[in-house]
């Protein structure tokens, strides 16, 4: 399935995780996370050297973490694909947002991608109530944990004229001992 936005074909399957590759490859935040912690596991059980109790962003157009995708298109309305681990909704010509879903359908994962020259982009002070200073090429990447909540929310913007901005919150993994 593909998609025309502000003059860029989208391959919808393919936009949002390649970009989530992507950032996660070429984040400096990420690898420098991974190098101090000595698991995913173990840091997300701890929450973290960046956790923060209550966090900004809670929702995504009502849609949060944990209900199911009933609720979710409903609040969204019809998602241009519809699965039972993943549903993609194309928002506007600039957004584009997947949820995906665990196994008892519930939502455990949002991801927000924004393109092209919108006003509409969040910043990182809106979505994590601060300020992340850019890498010298212009990217930007935090994730800050909040165990309380449950969940992470990470912001990522490219460098450039038009960049790409990411906002994704997913569920924290609750490790038994």
């Amino acid at each position: 399935m593909t998609y025309q936005i502000k003059g860029q074909l989208v391959v919808g399957f393919l936009l949002v995780p390649l970009m989530m590759l992507t950032i996660a490859l070429g984040a400096p935040g990420v690898r420098a996370q991974e190098q101090t912690s000595q698991s995913a596991t173990a840091d997300e059980e701890a929450g973290g050297t960046d956790a923060v109790s209550e966090p900004k962003f809670k929702d995504y157009k009502g849609v949060r973490i944990g209900m199911s995708a009933d609720e979710v298109r409903k609040k969204l309305g019809k998602p241009e694909t519809k699965g039972e681990k993943q549903d993609f909704f194309l928002i506007s010509d600039n957004e584009i947002v997947q949820v995906f879903y665990d196994k008892d359908g519930k939502a455990n994962a949002v991801s927000i991608t924004y393109t092209g020259k919108s006003d509409s982009k969040p910043t990182a002070l809106a979505v994590l109530g601060e300020d992340v200073p850019a890498v010298a090429d212009g990217r930007v990447y935090k994730l800050v944990r909040y165990p309380t909540a449950g969940y992470w929310v990470a912001y990522s913007r490219s460098a450039g004229d038009a960049p790409i901005v990411s906002v994704t919150m997913k569920k924290l993994r609750v490790v038994s001992k």
